[in-house]
Parts: C-alpha cells; sequence; structure tokens
C-alpha cells in the first residue's frame, strides 16, 4: 500500500470514494506478495497493481461493485478458478485478495500512516477480514479502532507490534483467551522504516553496493575510520556518512533481523572486532570480503576469541554469489543476490534448473530485508 498512499490521502482530501484492494495471501507462484494493493476511483481512475496485470480488470469490475454498495469483497483467484484463466492468472499461482470500501474510518487512519511513515516512524494498519471490515491503527504502542472486546483488543494490539517490529505483512489470526467466539482474522500492513544496510570499508567497490542497496530498499550507511576516504564526494549516494571505528559505530546500532551488514575492508585489525560484534547479533546478514586465505586466517582469529561454528555459520565470506564478477559493479550484485538468497532461504541456482514455484518462500527463510508494504 506505499506506493498508493499518497494517491489515498489526496482522494479523502478532495471527498473521492474509492476501493483498495489488498493481496492477503498467494500459494505457488502469484507475482506480487502479500500487502500489495490497488486502487479504484468512483471515476474509475486506477493506481497501483495486485499482479502485474494477470487480475488487474476483473478486480476493477469487483471494486465498482464495491464502491457501490459499500461492502467489502472478499476474492480467490487461481489456476482451478475458470475465472482466473479467464482475467488471465497463467502464472500457476494462487491469489486471495480483499476488497474495502472507502470509510471515514479509513481516511482518517490513513492521514496517519502517511505523516508516520514521511518522519520514518513505525505504524500497522489492519483490517478484519470480515463483514465488518473494520481497521485498526497501532501507533506509538497505542491501538486505535476497538472491537468491542478489551481481551480481544489487546490480543490484536500484541499481534501487530509483533508483526510490526519485524516489519512483516500478512494475514494474523486473533482471539481474546480461551474464547473462539470472539475471535477475529486479520490482515496487517506494517509500515517500518527501511531495513538497514551498513558498508564497513571506503573502498571502490563500496559506491556499488551501497548503488545496489538503495536499489533494494535499504537505508544505507557507509562507515569507514579514515575521514579523508568516508566523504559525501566519493559516495554521494550513501544515506548516511559515519568516520568511526567500525567496530564501535556498529556496537552502538540497534539492528534487526531485516538488516544486512557487508564488511568490504579486509584488514584484520578492522575486520576482526568488527565480525566478532557483528555474528552475535541478529541480524539478516553478515558478509565479508577477502580472498581464501584471508577468510581462513580471519576465521582462526575469530575461533580464537571465542566464536564457534554456530556464528562462523552465519559468515558469509568470501562475500557473494560465485558469478564471476571482477567490476564493482558485477561484485555488487553478486552480493546483492547472495543477501536476497539468505532472505528468502533460496540456494540460488537458475530458475530453469529448479521445478518449484518461482516466487514461494522456503519456509525456514529469514525475515523479509527489503519487502515494504
Amino acid at each position: 500500500m506505499r506506493e498508493i498512499l499518497d494517491q489515498l490521502v489526496s482522494w479523502n482530501h478532495e471527498n473521492i470514494t474509492y476501493a483498495v484492494a489488498t493481496v492477503v495471501q498467494t500459494f505457488g507462484s502469484a507475482p506480487l506478495g502479500p500487502g500489495t494493493s490497488m486502487a479504484v476511483s468512483e471515476h474509475g481512475v486506477v493506481v497501483g497493481s495486485i499482479s502485474g496485470g494477470c487480475i488487474e480488470a476483473a478486480v476493477v469490475d469487483i471494486a465498482h461493485d464495491v464502491i457501490s454498495n459499500g461492502q467489502a469483497s472478499y476474492q480467490r483467484f487461481g489456476v482451478s478458478n475458470d475465472d482466473a484463466f479467464a482475467v488471465g492468472l497463467t502464472c500457476g499461482g494462487t491469489i486471495e485478495v480483499i476488497v474495502s470500501p472507502h470509510t471515514p474510518a479509513l481516511a482518517q487512519m490513513l492521514d496517519k500512516v502517511q505523516q508516520s511513515v514521511a518522519t520514518q516512524a513505525p505504524v500497522a494498519l489492519a483490517t478484519t477480514l470480515d463483514s465488518t471490515n473494520a481497521t485498526h491503527l497501532l501507533f506509538d504502542d497505542v491501538l486505535h479502532g476497538s472491537t468491542g472486546d478489551t481481551d480481544l483488543d489487546r490480543a490484536i494490539e500484541i499481534r501487530m507490534a509483533g508483526m510490526l517490529d519485524v516489519g512483516s505483512s500478512g494475514i494474523a489470526e486473533c482471539s481474546a483467551g480461551d474464547h473462539c467466539q470472539s475471535a477475529v482474522r486479520l490482515f496487517v500492513s506494517s509500515f517500518a522504516p527501511p531495513p538497514r544496510m551498513i558498508v564497513f570499508g571506503a573502498i571502490d567497490f563500496a559506491r556499488a553496493v551501497i548503488q545496489v542497496g538503495k536499489l533494494m530498499g535499504y537505508f544505507v550507511t557507509l562507515c569507514d575510520a579514515r575521514p579523508v576516504f568516508a566523504t559525501r564526494a566519493r559516495f554521494p549516494e550513501a544515506d548516511e556518512i559515519v568516520v568511526d571505528w567500525p567496530h564501535r559505530y556498529l556496537q552502538s546500532q540497534q539492528l534487526d533481523g531485516r538488516s544486512a551488514l557487508c564488511v568490504l575492508t579486509h584488514d584484520e585489525k578492522f575486520d576482526v572486532p568488527l565480525l566478532e560484534r557483528a555474528l552475535q547479533l541478529e541480524v539478516g546478514y553478515v558478509g565479508a570480503m577477502g580472498s581464501r586465505r584471508t577468510c581462513r586466517s580471519r576465521e582462526r582469529e575469530l575461533r580464537r576469541l571465542g566464536l564457534g561454528d554456530t556464528e562462523l555459520d552465519r559468515l558469509h565470506a568470501p562475500i557473494g554469489l560465485d558469478i564471476g564478477g571482477r567490476t564493482p559493479a558485477e561484485t555488487a550484485i553478486s552480493i546483492a543476490a547472495e543477501i536476497i538468497t539468505a532472505r528468502e532461504g533460496r540456494p540460488g541456482n537458475p530458475l530453469r534448473d529448479s521445478q518449484s514455484p518461482i516466487h514461494a518462500r522456503i519456509p525456514e527463510a529469514m525475515p523479509a530485508a527489503a519487502r515494504h508494504v
């Protein structure tokens, strides 16, 4: 929804009625994931996409019905559905979509979401997947919007907070204790700040990694202890440039499972204290540049400092996938590819050699690093 948020708020201020279609669940090779949204105004204006073109025409028709009757509509499109073939869903996947009408409550909450996104404050929006189509907003650890059941509201608040902490969006089922009759199923859209990528080492390769990191949606920081190299002139694309010892800077940061750390210094006086700390953090990716000889020497030193197989197995070194990259740009692409495979739990093999769904995630994969709703 992030991509169409400004348009929705604009329509709210212009008193234009609309319906929002949101992907709430996918199976198989559905092209776009949960949280992807499109909207249709009362005048027929369409913004966003939920399937890359497969089912948009059908959803537009449904949206006009929702605008007319004010009732939410839950739809499922799949390869076993004749209607899916008719509208073009031939990718082999299944998509579940909730089409929600514009309401005054939703309009107020979207204003708050827009303000929060602008200031990078975390906020979550939830819509119940039932006939009530009620909306809830979690902002500053306070839940706005009530079910009328205090215990159920508390359960919703806890679940939304947990999903917001890791920046995930998806279906959540909440109930008031053991009272199944009070259960509610809702879709939570998390608007978390961008995930962090920290690039350590102000070398030529770093600029290419920063550029690719920005394309992936990261907030990218460059850190180097040498002020003559860590300059805005050399790294104009970086969101932030920090002159500090890498391990000391890392110690001061609050990171999460979406964060990626790229160690490009390949100098043990920087690498070893930095990696000793990095490999004990619950971040999504830690990679370190260096020759195989350098990597072996670095590993021996880390073991001497007390790190074991559990920590060292998390280290991607030499950094990147083996695609034969030589230039800074090619090396950055190999690093980006490895970050994605680590995030998604995929092997990184050619798609032609695999029979598994193209867009499916392996359940054991780490939290998504650059996926924003």
